[in-house]
């Protein structure tokens, strides 16, 4: 180290001006941009005669203040200069010193430092010793220690691949993390370049982004490349940092790039995406998938949801018998590795047709090749006995086909059978195009849930299907056929069921010809819709037409009504209703059915209608003059008949009115459920309002009125089913009645022959004088025999011939068989078989006893004409 001032000596430059000249050239990012070196040098005198600008940056003093001072004065504590000038005064005879020594830190509020010191001794150009010192602050050279123990731990023992990359974007240094996933030794990769490395669309992306980098100064976070190992040929996930570094001079030097090895990561996040996307798929199927009540809408349901979200293209196929209503489909198999289900036999081949029903693709507008694939919507096909879709169907379990033909687009294909209720309804292929993933476990369960909802949904459309065809086919077996005629009116009918999927109801209407000309009109609601409500009107209906052929007064047909109403939820009847009533547990067991009726019963001779009403809506009249007297002849509105409500009909416990109404020729009578008046978006007396302006010209025909009442009213509610029932009053034409009091003796037989004998032929029914005056004679005679008071006599004729003999006696006649010793008693049994029918009813005064004759050339009429042989069985 002497030899270095020599050197420069010899070049006569200045001490100074040699260290300042040495520091200003090196070039920049040299370590003497990292540790601070100063020096000093001291003449023979043992003072400073040389002070160097680092010296003045490190002890804060100018040379101003040092040179000709003695240093150890300037820059040791007092109780340490002892020691330092022994120190400087062995260095001035020629030993070189190195060593440890306390200085001022400039500005460090009395702060102390250390300083490492170098001294050489040197010699002047007259020979005489000097020293030269060089000082380092073992501060900065602390921090260089402990910087590189931490670039070293960071870099050589990091977990993560470390790379350093140079301005040329190669590589400058590995760490042994790096060389260990990469091969060879960290030496070995310097020079080489992302592309050794990675695909090259990764290298080039990684490549655009170190020079980004390295450009900007902008750092990189987190950016994922892709690429494989040379131990493995698997893909592999990196997320990679990168950073600029910079030189002591502030200048870049490279880009430091952390590489952290995330395929597990990568796999887990890509897990849950998957079953994230499945569980939201099973969540948009449960909203989605069956909200029809159609199997072939519920099909079309499950292919909206599974295509392109599940797969690429699907099928649902269904078995053909279930869609036909059919119940022919093969329970679910068992067998080894199928549970068993308790009361199921032995698996059955599923060799029933099946059809096409739904079809979805993502990829083209046909089906490609594949299982299945000639087969289109619509079509009725089986499959073979060893083909994927026939062992799903056999096994009901599902069928995963991989890989395809050069040509064929799908590589993957899930045959899943359509499973509710332990009962396979169909097959649902699901299949994915090559470019898109395989099918896995996952899938596959996705897939079985998927079918199940579809299942259940499309066995539930099945179930619902055949409730309601079966209700259908009740409710209209119940409801009259076409148009019924009677006596004296003009009847048009209407029933609306409530939409598609409350199509079957309790509404029902009818129309039942009584004795003597006489029509009961019928029309009732039964609470509640679907099978039920149907079986319910059903024999509801069927008891008001036993009640009727009673000929019993409406009041009374309702009370029998109310207590077969009564009895319908009760196992026993309505004996055992009644008891249960008493009895609160027994109460809850038993159903309620409710229901209202409104029965009217029309006398076309007298035009008079008896009605009663079990919590039904009014009857409408409409006058066939609406307009009343006096100038203005204001119009009047149709009215509400005022009829006593009373209870619908099963609560049971009040008694029904009835009230008598007169209504004029050419009158219009209106019954309806309240399905035609109310409804959630207006009140009921709204609706009334509506019926009654919709009524407002009676005398158009009467399907035209039908009609024109529907459309104007809010009929498409479908809240309620609707039935409306009019009539409109013609009456019996006066010359159509034939009406005579017989008083109580024995000519009065006779006297009815005359009078049948001279009205018939005014009415061209010659044909059957002989036959009306033998019965006429019958029933007056049993008149004057079992009768009471004064004797009626009334020939009725419409579509028929009716003869009516009324008496005041309560007592019904009761057909009985004569001995063959007994004179008598054969006048009923002649009746019946003359007759086409014939009858007794009780009226307010007595009884009546009729017959009804067909007119000539009507199909019955020989019905009626009686053999020898049957008139000899009369008499023996």
């Amino acid at each position: 180290m002497s030899e270095i001032p020599a050197q420069a000596h010899q070049a006569d430059v200045p001490r100074e001006t040699w260290h300042d000249a040495l520091w200003h050239s090196s070039p920049p990012g040299s370590i003497y941009d990292y540790i601070k070196v100063a020096s000093f040098s001291i003449g023979p005198d043992g003072l400073i005669d040389q002070w160097s600008l680092r010296a003045e940056e490190l002890f804060g003093l100018r040379a101003a203040q040092t040179v000709g001072r003695d240093p150890v004065d300037a820059f040791m504590p007092p109780e340490l200069r002892p020691d330092a000038h022994r120190k400087v005064a062995e260095i001035l005879d020629g030993k070189e010193w190195t060593g440890l020594i306390p200085f001022r830190i400039p500005g460090g509020n009395g702060a102390h430092g250390v300083a490492e010191i170098y001294v050489m001794p040197t010699q002047t150009e007259t020979a005489e010793r000097a020293a030269l010192c060089v000082v380092v602050d073992v501060r900065a050279l602390r921090r260089i220690e402990s910087d590189l123990a931490a670039s070293q731990a960071i870099f050589g023992q990091s977990p993560f691949g470390f790379l350093l990359f140079g301005t040329d974007l190669t590589v400058q240094r590995a760490n042994r993390r790096f060389a260990t996933v990469f091969g060879g030794t960290a030496e070995t990769h310097r020079g080489r370049t992302v592309h050794d490395y990675l695909p090259a669309h990764e290298a080039d992306r990684m490549a655009d982004a170190l020079r980004r980098v390295l450009d900007t100064g902008d750092a990189v976070t987190d950016l994922r490349i892709t690429g494989s190992t040379p131990r493995s040929r698997e893909n592999r996930h990196w997320s990679i940092n990168l950073y600029r570094v910079h030189g002591g001079s502030g200048r870049p030097i490279g880009v430091a790039g952390i590489g952290t090895d995330v395929t597990r990561r990568h796999l887990a996040a890509r897990e849950a995406a998957g079953v994230r996307r499945n569980l939201a798929l099973l969540n948009e199927a449960g909203h989605r998938i069956g909200n029809s009540l159609d199997l072939e809408t519920t099909a079309r349901e499950l292919l909206d949801v599974t295509v392109p979200g599940f797969c690429d293209l699907a099928a649902v196929d269904l078995y053909q018998g279930l869609l036909l209503g059919d119940d022919d489909r093969p329970a679910r198999p068992q067998g080894p590795g199928v549970p068993s289900l308790p009361g199921q036999g032995p698996a059955r081949t599923p060799s029933a047709a099946l059809r096409r029903v739904a079809f979805a693709s993502a990829v083209s507008d046909a089906p490609l090749s594949g299982p299945g694939a000639l087969v289109s919507v619509g079509d009725i096909h089986r499959y073979p006995a060893a083909s994927p879709g026939a062992l799903a169907l056999r096994t009901a379990r599902p069928r995963l086909i991989e890989g395809g033909g050069p040509e064929d687009l799908v590589q993957s294909t899930l045959v899943v059978p359509m499973v509710a209720h332990d009962t396979v309804v169909g097959l649902a292929q699901f299949s994915r195009t090559k470019g898109s993933e395989p099918f896995g476990e996952r899938d596959r369960a996705v897939a079985v849930e998927l079918a199940a909802r579809a299942a259940v949904c499309i066995d539930n459309a099945r179930l619902y299907r055949r409730e309601h065809e079966r209700a259908l086919i009740l409710q209209r077996s119940l409801l009259p056929p076409g148009d019924p005629e009677a006596a004296g009116l003009d009847i048009a009918c209407r029933y609306l069921p409530g939409n598609a999927a409350t199509e079957v109801g309790g509404d029902w209407f009818d129309v039942i010809e009584l004795p003597g000309h006489r029509t009961a009109l019928v029309v009732g609601d039964v609470m509640g819709r679907g099978l039920r409500a149907a079986v319910a009107m059903g024999e509801l209906r069927t008891a008001v037409r036993t009640l009727a052929l009673l000929d019993l007064e409406p009041a009374e047909v309702l009370t029998a009504l109310d207590e077969i109403a009564r009895g319908l939820g009760a196992p026993g009847g309505s004996q055992q209703a009644s008891r249960a009533a008493l009895h609160s547990r027994d109460s809850d067991r038993s159903e309620v059915y409710l229901a209202t009726c409104v029965y009217a019963v029309y006398d076309p001779v007298t035009r008079r209608c008896t009605i009663a009403n079990a919590g039904h809506m009014p009857p409408v009249l409409v006058s066939p003059n609406r307009t009343g007297p006096g100038e203005d002849r204001e119009p009047m509105p149709a009215l509400l008949l005022e009829v006593p409500p009373g209870l619908p009909l099963g609560v049971g416990g009040e008694p029904f009115e009835e009230v008598e109404v007169e209504l004029p020729e050419g009158a219009l009578l209106a019954l309806y459920t309240d399905g035609l008046v109310e409804s959630r978006d207006h009140p009921l007396e709204e609706g009334l309002r509506g019926l009654r302006a919709a009524l407002a010209d009676p005398v158009r025909p009467l399907e035209d009125v039908c009609d024109h009442v529907l459309n104007t009213l809010d009929t498409r509610h479908g809240e309620d089913d609707i039935a409306l029932l009019m009539a409109r009053v013609q009456g019996l034409p006066v010359d159509a009645v034939g009406d005579w009091q017989l008083p109580r003796e024995a000519r009065s037989v006779g006297r009815a022959r005359e009078l049948a004998r001279a009205k018939l032929p005014a009415w061209g029914l010659e044909g059957l004088l002989d036959t009306t005056e033998l019965l006429v004679s019958e029933l007056v005679t049993n008149a004057l025999r079992y009768g009471e008071g004064e004797i009626r006599l009334r020939l009725l004729l419409d579509r028929t011939l009716v003869c009516e003999v009324w008496d005041a006696n309560l007592v019904q006649p009761r057909r009985r068989r004569a001995r063959d010793t007994d004179e008598g008693g054969r006048g009923l049994q002649l009746v019946g078989l003359l007759s086409a029918g014939w009858g007794t009813r009780r009226t307010h005064r007595g009884k009546t006893v009729w017959f009804e004759l067909p007119l000539p050339g009507d199909a019955e009429e020989a019905a009626t004409e009686l053999s020898a042989e049957q008139l000899l069985n009369m008499y023996g």
